[in-house]
C-alpha cells in the first residue's frame, strides 16, 4: 500500500520583505496523529510561517501542501482540510457562541451543522454559555469557544499559535489535554507555537526551532536538550535565542 502522505508539507519556503528574508527556506512536515511544536524568539519567523500556511500570505518561493494538495494552486481545497485558533484572535464578541459557530460553520461549508454545533458545545462544556455573547466570556470560556469553532469541519490540519497564553494553570492544562485527545484520535495533525517550554514539552512529539527565518534544530523535546549540552527546553530555547550562530555551526540530529 501506497503510505499517506503527510498532513502538512513545507518545501524550501521563504518569505521575503525587501532585501530581508522573514522566512528563509524552511522545510518540515506533520504527520498524522502528531503535535509539533514550531519554537523560536520573537521575530523568527512563527507568525509568518502560520500566515502563509493560512494562505494569508502568499510565499515568495517554496510549496505549501496540505493532504497531498498544493496550497498555492488550489487554494480552497487545502484550507477546507485546515483550521487555526489563537488567544490573540478572538471571535467576535457582539456575536454569541453558537451564533459564532454557525457563522464559521457556514464559512466552513459544514454539512449537518446544527447537530455540529450541539456535539462542540457538549464537548467543550459550552453548552450553558450557548446564548451569551463571546465578549463577556472569560479567557478560558474564550479559548474553548475558539478550539470549538477550530474544530467545526474535523480539520486535518490544526494551526495553534499560543492557545493557552494568559490562561490559569488548570484551564491551561484542560485546553492541552483536549488537543491531545483531538490529534490522538483521528488522522489530523497540530503545528502548535508557544514560547511555554514545559507545555511544549509535555505536548508536543517533535519540535523545530526557528532562529532568523530558518530551522535550526529539531528533535523530540524531551531530548534534544541533552544533544546539545543543555539541561532544559527552556535552556534551549535561551541558547537559540541569544546563540543561534554557535548552534547553527552544530550538524542537525
Amino acid at each position: 500500500m501506497t503510505p499517506s502522505p503527510p498532513v502538512l508539507s513545507v518545501q524550501a519556503l521563504r518569505k521575503v520583505y525587501g532585501e530581508r528574508a522573514a522566512v528563509d527556506g524552511i522545510s518540515f512536515d506533520v504527520g498524522r496523529r502528531e503535535i509539533v511544536g514550531l519554537l523560536g524568539p520573537n521575530g523568527a519567523g512563527k507568525s509568518t510561517t502560520i500566515n502563509m500556511l493560512l494562505g494569508v500570505l502568499e510565499p515568495s518561493s517554496g510549496t505549501i501542501h496540505i493532504e497531498g494538495v498544493d496550497l498555492a494552486s488550489h487554494r480552497v481545497q487545502a484550507l477546507e482540510r485546515t483550521n487555526f485558533a489563537a488567544v490573540y484572535a478572538p471571535l467576535p464578541g457582539n456575536l454569541t457562541v453558537a451564533q459564532n459557530l454557525r457563522v464559521f460553520g457556514l464559512i466552513y461549508g459544514v454539512k449537518g451543522l446544527s447537530a455540529r454545533i450541539q456535539t462542540l458545545l457538549e464537548e467543550y462544556d459550552l453548552q450553558r454559555f450557548r446564548d451569551t455573547k463571546c465578549g463577556v466570556l472569560s479567557s478560558g470560556e474564550q479559548t474553548r469557544v475558539s478550539l470549538a469553532k477550530a474544530m467545526l469541519n474535523q480539520p486535518r490540519l490544526l494551526l495553534l499559535d499560543e492557545p493557552t497564553a494568559s490562561l490559569d494553570p488548570a484551564t491551561a492544562v484542560d485546553i492541552r489535554t483536549r488537543i491531545q485527545a483531538f490529534a490522538a484520535r483521528g488522522d489530523s495533525g497540530v503545528l502548535w507555537t508557544s514560547h511555554n517550554m514545559y507545555e511544549v514539552e509535555a505536548v508536543c512529539d517533535r519540535v523545530l526551532f526557528l532562529a532568523r527565518g530558518r530551522v535550526l534544530l529539531q528533535g523530540d523535546p524531551k531530548t534534544l536538550p541533552r544533544e546539545h549540552g543543555h539541561a532544559t527546553l527552556e535552556e534551549l530555547f535561551i541558547a537559540v535565542a541569544n546563540e543561534p550562530l554557535a548552534l547553527e555551526r552544530q550538524p542537525l540530529p
